[in-house]
This record gives structure tokens, sequence and C-alpha cells, in this order.
């Protein structure tokens, strides 16, 4: 596996990396599977701080084709099927007739905004597409770059959880600029990582997860790209943020951010918090003499596991997504289950460390399967 070396700042350019943490033998990939142990792959996830912004982010980099080896997002739950449906809103209310989605997988984005938009042509690029059903829209298959080209009008490019992704956001944003007419718009939703990081959610960054992108440095790539930002609105409070903004030709470059010190603190804050946790639900193991599961097939776990949780005294993993039922999480020894069977089982103790979507799972579980289960937040 041959890794890819960034050893500069993403956002300013500047080769001035210094090593916060490292991450010893992490998992490459963040689904379930069906291979044996023995042929997953792990390699150490190490995160750099620039000294010229307090950029957080990952060095050495995946190859793409490690890193979405397969296709490994969730079934849709309530919070994500009420983001859509908030974005579309967002969206439509630019009128946009002509749109092309960056990214999209699925096309529920684009389902949504369609039923309550007449008279829309939208084009989705992805790598991958995986239509859930028939949706009238048109698909290429590919990635977005500079040398990207389309046949066609287009008002608006659309993307929805894709920048954090991407390894160079700069270049990103200046291929989006490139390709939009000027007055063309650029609307798109991101994680509101500040926010997430804080509340110690370890969805936040990751292998796929490559920069903390920060509300202030996503601002600054937009000004410094000739993008006004026309409006912003906040899904949930510690959810994403959509932009709306707009081409403008004029580039603004005020300041440079910086944001070093800020930004070490809540990473260091990050991972000494979650070492006195792990200590805490070891003991709690150690001493609790029914079945403990944990919840989550996914980069959650992983990085609980890899803070030191002991796997051997888990029964199991549980995930309401049945594609990743009956699999194994990746770099791990965990089988993933269907939180129905806590049913019958008694004083059983579920460890939660799902983010956001804590609640979610919660009510699901407590409503419909069984109340009396525990859960270690």
């Amino acid at each position: 596996m041959e890794l890819i070396e960034r050893n500069h700042c993403v956002i300013s350019g500047n080769e001035d990396l210094e090593l916060l943490y490292s991450f010893k033998d992490f998992p490459v990939f963040m689904g379930c599977v069906d291979q044996p142990p023995e042929e997953d792959l792990k390699t150490d996830m190490n995160w750099w701080i620039s000294k010229s912004t307090g950029s957080i982010q990952l060095n050495p980099l995946l190859p793409l084709d490690i890193l979405y080896q397969e296709q490994h997002a969730g079934s849709v739950g309530s919070l994500w099927q009420e983001h859509h449906k908030e974005f579309a809103k967002f969206i439509a209310g630019y009128q946009c007739g002509n749109i092309l989605e960056i990214g999209g997988a699925h096309g529920l984005l684009a389902k949504e905004y369609m039923s309550s938009v007449d008279d829309v042509n939208w084009t989705m690029l992805e790598p991958n597409p995986n239509l859930h059903e028939d949706i009238d829209i048109k698909v290429i298959k590919g990635f977005f770059d500079d040398k990207f080209r389309f046949d066609g009008n287009i008002d608006a490019v659309v993307h929805s959880h894709v920048f954090e992704h991407v390894y160079e956001p700069d270049e990103f944003i200046s291929n989006i600029s490139g390709f939009l007419d000027e007055g063309g718009l650029h609307i798109f939703s991101v994680p509101r990582m500040q926010v997430m990081l804080e509340m110690g959610y370890t969805n936040c960054i990751n292998f796929e997860h490559t920069v903390f992108l920060t509300e202030m440095f996503v601002d600054y790539l937009l000004a410094k790209n000739g993008f006004s930002i026309i409006e912003k609105q906040y899904y949930h409070d510690n959810h994403s943020i959509f932009y709306a903004t707009r081409k403008t030709g004029n580039k603004y470059l005020r300041y440079t951010p910086m944001a070093y010190a800020a930004n070490r603190g809540i990473y260091e804050q990050f991972i000494s918090n979650h070492l006195d946790e792990i200590d805490e639900i070891n003991r709690h193991m150690d001493c609790h003499d029914s079945p403990v599961y944990l919840f989550g097939g996914h980069v959650f776990s992983q990085y609980l596991i890899c803070f030191g949780l002991d796997e051997s005294k888990i029964e199991c993993i549980l995930d309401n997504d049945i594609n990743k039922q009956g699999k194994r999480l990746y770099g791990t020894s965990l089988m993933v289950q269907s939180p129905k069977i806590l049913k019958d089982v008694k004083k059983a103790a579920v460890i939660l460390r799902a983010g956001v979507y804590n609640e979610e799972v919660k009510e699901d579980i407590v409503d419909k399967i069984n109340p009396n289960v525990v859960f270690w937040e």
C-alpha cells in the first residue's frame, strides 16, 4: 500500500506541520466485511497541525482505491432524511433549474428537490452511483476536477457532505470557481466540525475526513476563490452548515486565518477525554455481570477500540443497517448484529458513542426493543 504524502498546510500551502498525535495501526476501511480478519489492512493515522494557520490534517493519506474499496454508507436514518429535506428546501430558495451535483451516491437529495420543484435538469457526477430507485436525473460516472467538462447550462453546483472528503480543499473550490460562469451559484452542506470535535465526536476527522475544516477555513477558501457568501443556515446545533454562495470574480483576501492555539487545545482535549473515558468504560466492564454491547458498525467503534477499549469483553456490535448485520467490523474481531437481539437480555449495557445520532439510537432501542437497557455514553 503506497501512501500519499501531504506535507503542506492545505489552507496556506506552507510546509510547517508539526505532529499532534499518532493512532497506531488504525483500520483503513470504515465498513463491515465478510473477509477473514487477516486480510484487513491497518496503518498509522497521524494528525498534524499547521503552525501558520492551525489547520489540523492527516498525513500521509490513503490511496482512494483502498479508502473507498467498497460502499460502506449505512441506511439513511431519520436525521439524515430530515437533512436532505431541509437542504433541498434551502436550495429551492434560489430557484435553480439546471443543477450539477458533485457526489450524491443514492440520489436522495435530487429526489427531495424534484418532489417540490418543477422543470429541473439535475445532473449527478458520482464515481460510484447507487440510486435507491428510479429517479429522473442524468448520472455521469466520474470525479470532479479541473478536467471535467459539461455540455449544457448549469445554474448551480451543489454538494452535500463531500467537501470534508476532499484531499485538497483549496483546489476543489478553485475548480468549482473555474467551472461556473460569473454569477453562478455554489450551494453546499458541510459538517459543523468545530462543534463536533469540541463535543468529542469520533466521526469528525478520520481517514476519510482528513482536514479539520472549520467554518473559518471554509469562509476563507470561498473568499480566496472568488465566492461571496449569500446565506448560511445551521442544521441542528452540531450537525451541518448550509452555504449559499455566488461567484463574483472578486477575491476577498483580507486575512490569513490563524487558529493554532485554539485548535491545538480542542484536539488535545479530545484525546485526553477519550483516554479517560475508555479507562472508565473498561473498569465498568470488569464489574458488570451481564452482556456488554457496542453500538455502531463504523468509525465510532474503531476509534474507541484504538483508544484502548477492551473488545474481548464485548458481545458484539449493534447496528440498525441490515447490510452490516452478520458481517464483521473491519479491523476488529467483532461481528455486527441487529439491536433486536437485546429484546430478552436482562441488564444489558450498550456503549454508545455515536455523536449526534445518540438520541435517535436510544429512543429506538428503549421504545421498540428493551426499555431496561443501560447506556454508557
